[in-house]
């Protein structure tokens, strides 16, 4: 069964809940931050999804929790001349976060074999390539003792057409909306069809993909907390154990 599959698009929480249960999610990633500076542990979060899935408004929110000292956001552009002469990961290598900062990729390595793969832009032997580099990657900066958390915001076809004829007829949010989109629109079963390939190569423990059922922005925020907490946190107690040894080691 994919993982698109199984996400139930009809999530949904109420204004009453979602103020009773985020504050607490708040204070736990405020107090993970500040634990994984003090133990110089970096943080990598990847946002991928849909157009009109409401990226923009879960990253802004995560970014009001966030103390922005240490932590950076790269947002999606096309690479430059000089990127362009190097391996295509040379890019996000060199954007990876110092010890015990964090760095947001609003768009990603991804983009090969989901953009880049789907619009035909590259030849089929690069974006098949691109699979094993990016687990080889992701495993390498895991290694080094990264907390990764991948976040795909799921909504359904008939849902982005709404939202976009939504956001075409605002006279102030129009130009959110170009072509691009719609083509993307368009080939939305033939991005299904990339993504699946996408979780299946790349899912992994160390690295594991969450898709956001994200009809409901009040649930979608829950969830991406909640899981990027959990990473922090998970890093974190697998971090102490050989912090412990290490500090043995020095007084034996």
């Amino acid at each position: 069964v994919s993982m698109l599959d199984q996400v139930d698009l009809s999530s949904a929480v109420s204004k009453e809940d979602h103020a009773k249960r985020a504050p607490p999610l708040y204070e736990r990633l405020r107090l993970a931050q500040y634990a994984l500076k003090d133990a110089r542990i970096p943080t990598v979060i990847v946002f991928e999804g849909w157009d009109a899935a409401g990226k923009g408004l879960a990253i802004s929110r995560l970014l009001k929790r966030i103390d922005p000292r240490g932590f950076q956001v790269y947002p999606a552009r096309p690479p430059t001349e000089d990127e362009q002469l190097r391996p295509f990961l040379y890019r996000f290598w060199i954007r990876l976060p110092a010890r015990g900062e964090m760095a947001l990729f609003d768009r990603s390595w991804y983009g090969r074999v989901l953009i880049e793969r789907v619009a035909k832009m590259i030849p089929k032997e690069r974006w098949m390539s691109a699979f094993d580099e990016i687990a080889q990657f992701e495993r390498q900066i895991a290694d080094d003792g990264t907390a990764i958390a991948k976040f795909y915001l799921h909504i359904s076809k008939a849902e982005q057409k709404r939202r976009l004829k939504r956001l075409d007829r605002d006279k102030f949010e129009s130009w959110r909306v170009t072509k691009w989109d719609w083509k993307h629109h368009h080939d939305y079963d033939k991005y299904v069809v990339a993504i699946e390939e996408a979780f299946e190569r790349t899912h992994a423990p160390y690295a594991p993909w969450t898709v956001v059922p994200a009809t409901d922005w009040r649930h979608a925020e829950l969830t991406i907390f909640r899981t990027l907490v959990d990473a922090m946190e998970s890093r974190l107690a697998a971090a102490a154990p050989t912090k412990a040894r290490a500090k043995g080691a020095r007084h034996a």
